[in-house]
């Protein structure tokens, strides 16, 4: 398989697992006992940094479409890539901000990285779906 597509299909599970505990570190929130939110913390906080660098791998190796983006404007490239690069971005800045400077727990800024994250997830999936081919391909070929 090559090496986009192992990047591809690690990025899959880490999205998936870092929306799923930001959602459980979220209703565990609402609970009464600390240690469980905590411990949800710090395996979204593990998630998201393994999807961040993934991330990352993943922008590089398709540098030549956010290259082009710049250098043609957005033309017939995908609005819904561009929309979620830039929230993306949002989600990581107000991670960064959280982790950094913040005390998460039943904050204003971990509502908004909660409503963010949601919103990002939803355009990941539209991203992923259409793409679906193109990965379950990647596994079916030699």
């Amino acid at each position: 398989m090559k090496k986009i597509f192992v990047i591809d299909w690690i990025l899959l599970v880490v999205a998936a697992l870092s929306a799923y505990s930001g959602i459980e570190l979220h209703v565990a929130g609402h609970g009464d006992v600390h240690e469980v939110w905590h411990n949800w913390a710090v395996v979204h906080v593990i998630t998201s940094l393994l999807f961040l660098i993934f991330g990352v791998v993943h922008v590089k190796m398709h540098w030549g479409w956010y290259k082009s983006l710049f250098a043609k404007g957005i033309g017939n490239k995908s609005r819904v890539t561009l929309l979620l690069s830039v929230i993306f971005s949002v989600v990581v800045l107000t991670g960064v901000v959280l982790l950094a400077f913040v005390d998460g727990a039943n904050s204003g800024m971990g509502l908004w990285h909660y409503r963010i994250g949601l919103i990002v997830s939803a355009i990941s999936i539209g991203h992923i779906v259409k793409r679906w081919h193109i990965l379950k391909k990647s596994i079916e070929s030699k």
